[in-house]
């Protein structure tokens, strides 16, 4: 009987972190590629109004630009070869859902001039959610992680299929001054319901079992199976 293909798995970031992370829970049995060995992979406008929808824009985009270069693939396109791309971010109660969509630049749209679509640092953006929260009490604080992962297969053909959607939400609420060294983006500011500790305190273990994108990308693992 033939071993069965190895999955090859393009991860549409360039984010040590998050890449890091991904690889942490779906495990070393699969084939692992980010945008930063594609130098030449085109950059993708996040402008759609959901998570899901920016994560099924990068995914689609990027497989059907995997499949029109095939020679740049750094593994042999097979029948287990995809791209993954997600959408996550913060979601604030007293704020309207905010930031959202716009978690990444969320200080950034404070900007004027041309660079409004670029990425604010983590510094930057929870400088600007305590600002925002400074007069907000621990009972109204309430907040979650959101995550949306698009999941495609890339073909040899330009034609790309359906995207395969998987969420994954974890709630808990924004503490008053960052916490911990760990983690990246809020982490230093989110504690998760049932803990005291910031996520960057928790460390990645306990965060890749409780994790917005760990409960998304669990629902992934179990469908690749």
């Amino acid at each position: 009987m033939n071993a069965p293909a190895p999955v090859n798995l393009f991860i549409a970031t360039r984010n040590l972190h998050k890449a890091g992370e991904i690889r942490a829970i779906l495990g070393e049995d699969i084939r692992y590629s980010t945008l930063d060995d594609y130098p030449g992979a085109p950059g993708v406008i996040e402008d759609a109004s959901t998570f899901a929808g920016n994560a099924m824009k990068k995914a689609v985009e990027l497989a059907r630009w995997l499949a029109a270069g095939i020679s740049n693939f750094r593994f042999q396109i097979s029948d287990c070869a995809f791209v993954l791309a997600d959408d996550s971010g913060l979601e604030v109660d007293v704020l309207n859902g905010a930031p959202g969509v716009h978690s990444a630049r969320f200080a950034a749209m404070d900007r004027s001039g041309d660079n409004l679509a670029a990425n604010s640092t983590d510094a930057e953006n929870n400088a600007k959610l305590l600002r925002l929260l400074q007069d907000v009490p621990f009972g109204k604080r309430k907040a979650r992680f959101r995550c949306v992962i698009s999941l495609v297969e890339v073909h040899r053909s330009i034609s790309v299929p359906e995207p395969r959607v998987f969420d994954g939400v974890c709630e808990g609420r924004i503490e008053f001054m960052p916490r911990g060294r760990n983690g990246f983006g809020y982490d230093p500011l989110f504690v998760p319901d049932g803990f005291e500790q910031t996520f960057a305190e928790l460390g990645e273990d306990v965060k890749n079992r409780l994790s917005h994108r760990a409960r998304a990308l669990e629902k992934l693992k179990a469908s690749l199976r």
